[in-house]
Parts: structure tokens; sequence; C-alpha cells
């Protein structure tokens, strides 16, 4: 009752601001990207594409918001704003001459109308993997959340090797034209039509990179410009953030969900000469039921790790930890400790050369919610701290 509500509420609001702004979606061509994972660098590097390409064109994601030619740096916890914010963000961007919108969406957004009255000329859909169950209550309506992105836009892009998302996806491939991306030879953009050579690390950023070429081929854009602004993108803040090299490596990823651990940390895995430590946590008032898979994901690929906080609200932090232990192996090098600059002070303090450092969970994030206020933070400040410090 009190979500139906909510929903009412959001829908309200929702109606008023496209009343409010004159429907401004009509006059741009949006492309709305939405995914469990991959959304903000996918929705960057299409923003990017059509920069470089020459087309005046905007971009709200959950890093960074460039709006009728101005630039925010947001680190928001919430990806995409309010109803109200992207109507208005809509209108500056075509009082200011844009021509394109390009949209991180989230499954809340798509469930609480933050996004109702946008026309999606593309929807991107990433993946859809083990995620936000506290507010969907199944994967089932979390997945055909997520899929209502490609029904309302008039153009689809979907990750071809994902295969259970490509066959929940093709009632709505069905009536509307459509591309597929993917690492495999049966999707319409892959290595072999499109040779990509990136500066992002991952294999994962690979999709990534394949998704908004995906997006910038429906939209017309020359083929070879596309791939030349791929190639020479260097990365986004907090994801797969490399601090420093020597004498181990430290890295900050924004890495959140058992699905972004696993690729994240096998990257990492591949960049290790000696040991991989992992410092991470989860974040309170959220999806429960990940927080063993999180333990699990680590506990498959890092050596050493340290359990910590990330955003813990109301929650108890030891009793989050204690979720996560439940995925970790008995027998596994794993330290607590409940503050995140100990923790850090922690691994950089037991690195050695060769090693490498893995800090997931806040990224480009810059606070920390403990109880019921948010407090400043940024992983990548406090690592830089301590390091010039000297805990080597």
């Amino acid at each position: 009752m009190l979500r139906s509500l909510k929903g009412l509420y959001h829908l309200l609001v929702a109606i008023i601001a496209n009343i409010w702004f004159r429907f401004p979606s009509r006059d741009l061509t949006v492309i709305g990207v939405t995914g469990t994972d991959g959304k903000t660098t996918t929705t960057t590097l299409i923003y990017e594409i059509l920069r470089q390409a020459g087309v005046k064109v905007s971009a709200i994601t959950s890093v960074h918001a460039a709006i009728a030619g101005r630039e925010y740096d947001t680190g928001f916890h919430v990806t995409t704003p309010s109803a109200w914010w992207v109507q208005k963000y809509l209108r500056e961007a075509v009082d200011h001459g844009d021509t394109h919108m390009v949209l991180e969406v989230t499954s809340h957004a798509l469930s609480q109308f933050r996004v109702f009255g946008v026309q999606f000329e593309i929807g991107v859909i990433t993946n859809v993997t083990h995620e936000h169950l506290d507010w969907h209550s199944t994967f089932e309506n979390y997945l055909r959340t997520k899929l209502t992105l490609l029904r309302q836009a008039k153009i689809a892009v979907v990750n071809r090797d994902e295969a259970d998302l490509y066959v929940a996806s093709l009632p709505y491939l069905s009536y509307k034209r459509y591309f597929t991306y993917g690492i495999r030879r049966d999707s319409m953009v892959n290595p072999l039509t499109s040779p990509l050579r990136l500066k992002l690390l991952g294999e994962f950023n690979r999709y990534n990179a394949l998704a908004a070429l995906a997006a910038s081929q429906a939209l017309g854009i020359d083929k070879r410009q596309a791939i030349k602004t791929l190639h020479n993108f260097s990365g986004i803040v907090g994801r797969m953030e490399v601090i420093q090299t020597k004498p181990f490596t430290v890295i900050v990823d924004f890495a959140h969900t058992p699905n972004a651990l696993m690729k994240a940390l096998a990257a990492a895995r591949t960049m290790t000469k000696k040991r991989l430590i992992h410092v991470f946590g989860s974040a309170g008032l959220r999806d429960r039921t990940k927080r063993p898979l999180m333990g699990e994901a680590s506990a498959a690929y890092a050596d050493s790790i340290i359990l910590t906080e990330e955003d813990y609200r109301t929650e108890d932090v030891n009793r989050i930890i204690d979720a996560i232990m439940e995925g970790i192996p008995h027998g596994k090098d794993v330290y607590r400790e409940a503050n995140r600059k100990t923790a850090l002070i922690k691994a950089i303090g037991m690195a050695k050369p060769g090693d490498v450092v893995m800090v997931t969970g806040k990224g480009h994030e810059k606070s920390l919610c403990r109880g019921h206020k948010e407090y400043p933070w940024s992983d990548q400040k406090e690592i830089k701290k301590i390091l010039r410090k000297g805990r080597v």
C-alpha cells in the first residue's frame, strides 16, 4: 500500500514536470542506458563518442553530468535524479541547443516514474544480475522492470552474450529496430566486425565499449570516428581507477554487486604478480541477500580479504560483515575492520611489492553514510593520504 502511494506521488510529480517544462524530450534524441553493472561507463562512452563526433549532447550519470555546456561532478548516491530534475535538465539541454541526451537509467527510476514521459530513441541494456531485491522482491520483477526501457525505446541495444537477458528481450525486439553486441560472433557488433584496442581494464569494459559502439551505429555515427574515441578513452573516476602501480598496485572500483565484484576482481587478478588484497563491505538497508554472494565472489579471487563498512546507515555494521562472512570459506585469510579508514591502513600496510590492493564499493562517491548522517569521504583521497604518510 505504502509503495503504491509513493508510486502515485512520483507519477504525479512526473506528469506535472512534463507539463511544466513543456515535454522537452520531444525535441531531443534521448539514449537511455540501464543494467545492473556497466551503466555509468557505457553512458559516458556514448556521450564521448557523440561529443567527439561534433554532436551537441548532454549526459547524466552517477559520476558526472554535462548539462547545457556545464560540467557537474555529481557523486550521487541516487543515479537517476527525480522526475522534476530529469525534466528540468532536459529542458536546459533543449534551450542550450543540444540535440542529444544520454541518460543513465536505474530500475528504481523506471519503477518510480522518474523517467515517465521521456521519449527514448534508444534503450541500451547491459546485463541484469543479482541486485536491488530489497525493492523489487524477486529477480523476475527486477528483470521485468529493466526491460521496460526496451519497451519504451524506438531502438533497442542488447547484450547478446547474456543468454537469459537476450531471451527475455526477444518479445520487445520482434516489432522494432534493434542491435545486439557481444564478444561472441553471433552478435551484430563484436570484436571481429569492430576490432577494439582499449585503455580500459577488464573484459567487462570490452562489453561496455561494444554497447556504446552499437548505440553509436544506431545513431548513424561514423564507425571509424567512434572506434577512435573508444581507443583514446582513459577511464572514469572510481571505475578500475589505478591510484599507484609501484611498489604495489592500488585500485579503486565502484563494484558493489556479486557480478561486478567477480568481473572487477578477475581483471585485478590478471594484474597481480603475488597477492590480491581486497577491501570491501556492503551497504546497509539495501539488498541483504547479496551479502554472502559478495563474500563468495571475493573469496574466489582474493588472497586476503578485509571486511569493512560501506554506508551501513542504521544497520549494525558488524552484522553486515557477519552476513558477508557466510559466503567466505573457512580457512580464508580474512580480517574485520569496521572503520573504513582503519581497513585501508591495514591493507596498504600489509601490501608488498607485486601485490594488488583492490578497494571496492564506494568508487566515485564523496560521502559515507553512518546512521542518519552523510560524512565526507573519498577512497581515493584517503588512500593517497595513507601512501604519503609512508604506511607501506
